[in-house]
């Protein structure tokens, strides 16, 4: 099986009461679970930019948000749909108002891109919890984010 390099655009979106949007995927080969950043692929011609605000509006229905810098980079090799993904993270750092997410392609829409939810989670919430994260130290990262606000310059945040 090749290896396909993806370059993907994620955002870690924050509200006024420092909760995180997070996403549940569903991986459709194996089934495996998890909770991430909203975001996808960067689509042929589109910018970092451009494709934050259209993952952000298609899963979660904030429209039009101001983008902060890229805080975080992450880099992962997995099996996704019968193909091998090299994924080329850049997180951008995205505060908010409160919303309630109302994703804009629809249940069934989302469901077949494999993304089974979306909600808000407090840091404890997401440091009591038994779920799979990504990245993997994700409480670790956003704890640093919320009591130092962006760093200077992109964190590898790894796995």
């Amino acid at each position: 099986m090749s290896v396909v390099v993806r370059e993907a655009a994620r955002a870690l979106v924050i509200d006024a009461a420092d909760r995180v949007l997070l996403v549940r995927f569903v991986n459709p080969d194996t089934g495996a679970e998890f909770w991430t950043t909203p975001g996808g692929g960067i689509e042929a011609g589109e910018s970092l930019e451009d494709a934050v605000r259209r993952e952000l509006r298609e899963e979660t229905g904030l429209d039009d948000p101001e983008l902060g810098p890229v805080i975080w980079t992450r880099r992962e090799v997995f099996a996704w749909a019968g193909q091998t993904l090299d994924q080329r993270e850049r997180v951008v750092l995205v505060r908010t108002r409160p919303f309630e997410p109302h994703p804009q392609l629809g249940v069934s829409r989302l469901a077949a891109e494999d993304v089974h939810e979306v909600r808000w989670w407090t840091l404890a919430e997401v440091e009591a919890s038994d779920a799979v994260f990504y990245p993997t130290r994700l409480a670790h990262f956003l704890r640093q984010v919320l009591q130092r606000g962006a760093p200077d310059a992109p964190i590898d945040v790894g796995i």
